[in-house]
């Protein structure tokens, strides 16, 4: 069972009286963590263009295949080397979708963890400058609800966002791909007809392959949310955050 590393103690300023080196040292602080304020912007830059990239290149592969197959096909007139030729070529298109779906995981995985240390800044800025507190758009706590509030999220329409993300896209992609290499199997090496093994077969493949995926992914996420547990202090929490409030 995980449990929250106890707070770290709140830098002190200054000795009483002495407003000059108070004041130096508030603004070192404040250049300190937009420097490490503006890494993790640049981080999060770097990752999400990874993402984009990775997916291009994907779905760049899956049309340069299309396009192969369709002149075999069209040269073969869909006889046996044309299923020969898909069934070396569908294979590899899979794993470069596969090898892509988990870099992308990984990169939403680190897209939270960066943006976890960007809440934790924000509260820093709000210890040094209270009155700077209303004009926080983003959150300023390294929970969910702090999560949600940055990545300006609602209850309602998470579940939606999940299936029209990157990685749901090219989840959904890679299935249909073992659907087709399924029913294809099922066609040249069971003697199945195409009628009937493309429905069911690919059917069954397709909804195999979208449950791996989503297992996946929720696999990633639950790591991910372990390993925030035991890295946020209790007092970076939304709930604290209100009991503080409350006590004041």
């Amino acid at each position: 069972m995980t449990s929250r590393v106890p707070p770290p103690p709140l830098p002190r300023l200054a000795a009483e009286g002495d407003e000059t080196d108070a004041a130096t040292r508030r603004s070192h602080q404040l250049q300190i963590l937009a420097t490490e304020h503006w890494g993790l912007l640049a981080t999060r830059s770097l990752s999400w263009s990874e993402s984009f990239s990775r997916a291009s290149m994907f779905l760049t592969l899956l049309s340069g295949a299309i396009v192969a197959l369709a002149f075999v096909a069209q040269a073969t007139s869909f006889s046996g080397p044309f299923q020969t030729f898909a069934l070396l070529l569908l294979p590899l298109v899979f794993i470069v979708g596969w090898t892509t779906f988990v870099r992308l995981i990984e990169v939403n995985n680190e897209d939270a963890y960066w943006v976890t240390g960007m809440n934790r800044l924000r509260k820093a800025y709000v210890e040094l400058e209270p009155d700077l507190e209303p004009y926080f758009m983003t959150g300023t706590t390294d929970d969910a609800e702090g999560m949600r509030r940055t990545y300006a999220a609602h209850g309602g329409g998470i579940g939606l966002h999940v299936l029209i993300t990157v990685p749901a896209t090219v989840a959904f992609v890679n299935s249909a791909l073992l659907a087709v290499f399924v029913a294809i199997v099922a066609n040249e090496w069971m003697g199945m007809d195409v009628a009937i093994s493309g429905p069911i077969l690919g059917g069954i493949a397709f909804l195999a392959g979208v449950a791996a995926h989503i297992a996946f992914g929720y696999r990633g996420a639950m790591q991910f949310e372990r390993r925030r547990l035991v890295s946020t202090p209790a007092h970076f929490t939304e709930r604290e955050e209100r009991a503080a409030h409350r006590h004041d």
